[in-house]
């Protein structure tokens, strides 16, 4: 068994495949329309899906944005530099919401960013 992928419904898909591919240099795998049930999946990744776990983007037609709640957590990324990580991407227009450094209570090194729907990317550093 293995981990596939984790789906998380965005509000303008467009805008969040480029997110994921532009500010976090993922690709996009693939992405297939359904008319019938007026949904769109995308999914992106660092690697191909029968490799690597991804992310489902899951756009419904008719709802352009979602309550996040309170349970889930966040996505995290494995990065070599944290700190270099968030200046790329800011550069590339993202929103850094915690600065690269020591997590509480530890000494890993961590960042989180947030994508335009405002779901939360932790970076960890791994050197």
């Amino acid at each position: 068994m293995r981990i596939l992928h984790t789906m998380i419904r965005v509000g303008n898909l467009d805008r969040s495949i480029a997110f994921y591919t532009e500010v976090l240099g993922m690709r996009l795998l693939r992405r297939d329309d359904y008319p019938e049930g007026r949904f769109t999946l995308a999914f992106v990744g660092y690697g191909e899906e029968s490799e690597s776990a991804v992310i489902e983007l899951t756009f419904n037609w008719d709802t352009t944005s979602y309550d996040l709640g309170n349970g889930f957590g966040h996505i995290a990324l494995e990065v070599p530099d944290a700190h270099a990580a968030c200046d790329a991407i800011r550069q590339r227009g993202g929103k850094v919401t915690r600065e690269a450094g020591p997590m509480k209570h530890g000494t890993t090194v961590i960042a989180f960013v947030e994508d335009p729907d405002g779901y939360k990317i932790e970076l960890i550093e791994h050197k």
